[in-house]
């Protein structure tokens, strides 16, 4: 093992190796239902100049070389290295079946190159031009945040790269015109539309709703369009205000909130401020009767909240719960694509040792995506791989996955739904998520949010 530190960070190439057997065709995956068996090989390696042109695997294999940078530090730690760790699943995955065959007969291997961008802009905008122009990795993953994704999406667009979004949702930056910039996740514009259709449903007597979210540009975009979306649908929105990112006390925003009583209140920004924000409504005692906030409740770590948890609603990208399989897409008339959920739950365990949230599944899902359209394009070349893409109309464990192609939004993701999950109390006593929406991916009943 070899590490070299240089001025932009430290180089990770991350080789997984897992134990699996089978076949998927047009995934690049090779797949048996029985258990995975996971050993993980993380190479620090040397970034101090161009890399050589590919070099043969002695299996006769070349490297695909995807990079990507992770916040490995700073405020978007946690869930970005959830995103990563599904990356390195797929990528493990891949690697035990074989690689990617190409038509003809060329066989990639993928390799991950990623630095640390610290959660901070200025360094994605530097590392990634680090990965394109010394690196010379081939394709594209982006970092976690859509903050982070419109830096990264401007430098890949201006070096001609492809780059597959996982973990934004913003549609500002999808709404660019870009050529090689695919959108994995549901857009922010349809994030919390289900959240006030089930509102609705649960209790057709609210009328009044606050809607208050972090000020960045993810959790703007969706309070933005979750306004216009409530007006219509005869709600009166009472308050529509932002608050600063890393606001800890909540106190003078809560008043206001109080003042104004809601019936819903909808928005909220990431984790910790989704966190701070649900245990102060509860510790202030507003009396909405439903609540739904961004990011902060599909995560596990939600729970370290307490009662103030209950009765949360939180719009998810995904869940281990949900029904996408074969036979649902033969339904829609479409190919599946990848491992089936249980699959992907079993192997993202054995991976990490923990259950897999919307975070890695999006990580994984970047992954699938790549390989079919790389796979479909038989060649890593840009205009092979884009056109490959936008004809690319796949269900995976992930959900529906489809671009646009509209010359505005090219790129964005147009057929994945959002599932909606809330926290309820199970018969033993402890806090559980369960889906409540839309009904037909529903495992239990929404309930009404209460106050002590």
């Amino acid at each position: 093992m070899r590490v070299c530190r240089v001025g932009c960070g430290r180089l990770m190439v991350t080789h997984m190796v897992i134990a699996r057997g089978g076949g998927i065709p047009g995934t690049g995956i090779r797949r048996s239902p029985f258990a995975f068996v996971l050993a993980a090989l993380v190479v620090v390696a040397a970034a101090c100049g161009p890399s050589a042109p590919p070099t043969p695997n002695p299996d006769g294999s070349v490297n695909l070389r995807i990079g990507f940078t992770a916040s490995r530090t700073g405020s978007l730690e946690v869930t970005s290295l959830k995103q990563v760790k599904g990356l390195e699943t797929w990528a493990a995955d891949v690697r035990a079946a074989g690689g990617i065959h190409l038509a003809d007969g060329r066989v990639l291997m993928p390799q991950l190159v990623s630095y640390d961008d610290e959660s901070r802009t200025d360094r994605v905008q530097a590392l990634y031009q680090k990965l394109i122009n010394t690196d010379r990795v081939d394709v594209l993953v982006s970092p976690y945040s859509s903050g982070l994704i419109k830096a990264a999406a401007v430098v890949s667009e201006q070096n001609g790269k492809v780059m597959i979004t996982a973990g934004g949702a913003d549609d500002a930056t999808m709404s660019q015109g870009f050529t090689g910039i695919y959108q994995v996740y549901t857009p922010a514009s349809a994030y919390l539309e289900g959240a006030i259709d089930l509102a609705l449903a649960l209790d057709p007597t609210i009328h009044r709703i606050a809607i208050v979210n972090e000020k960045d540009a993810f959790s703007t975009s969706v309070a933005d369009a979750a306004g216009p979306y409530a007006t219509a649908k005869g709600l009166e929105v009472v308050l529509d205000e932002g608050y600063d990112s890393g606001t800890t006390d909540f106190g003078p925003f809560l008043n206001k909130i109080a003042a104004a009583s809601p019936d819903a209140i909808i928005g909220g920004g990431h984790l910790a401020d989704g966190q701070t924000l649900a245990r102060q409504l509860t510790e202030k005692q507003v009396p909405a009767r439903f609540v739904a906030l961004l990011v902060a409740p599909p995560d596990p770590t939600f729970a370290k909240i307490g009662d103030a948890a209950l009765g949360v609603v939180g719009p998810s990208q995904w869940e281990p719960s949900v029904g996408y399989s074969a036979e649902a897409a033969a339904a829609l008339g479409i190919p599946y694509v990848g491992p089936t959920v249980a699959e992907f739950t079993a192997a993202y365990k054995a991976a990490t040792g923990a259950a897999p949230t919307y975070h890695a599944a999006g990580g994984y899902a970047a992954g699938l995506v790549l390989a079919a359209a790389i796979e479909r394009a038989g060649s890593t070349d840009t205009a092979a791989v884009e056109q490959a893409l936008d004809g690319l109309d796949v269900m995976t464990f992930f959900g529906h996955l489809r671009f646009s192609g509209d010359q505005r939004t090219h790129g964005k993701q147009i057929a994945h739904q959002m599932v909606y999950v809330q926290w309820q109390r199970a018969v033993d006593g402890t806090l559980h998520t369960v889906v409540v929406w839309p009904q037909e991916a529903a495992t239990v009943a929404a309930q009404l949010r209460t106050t002590p």
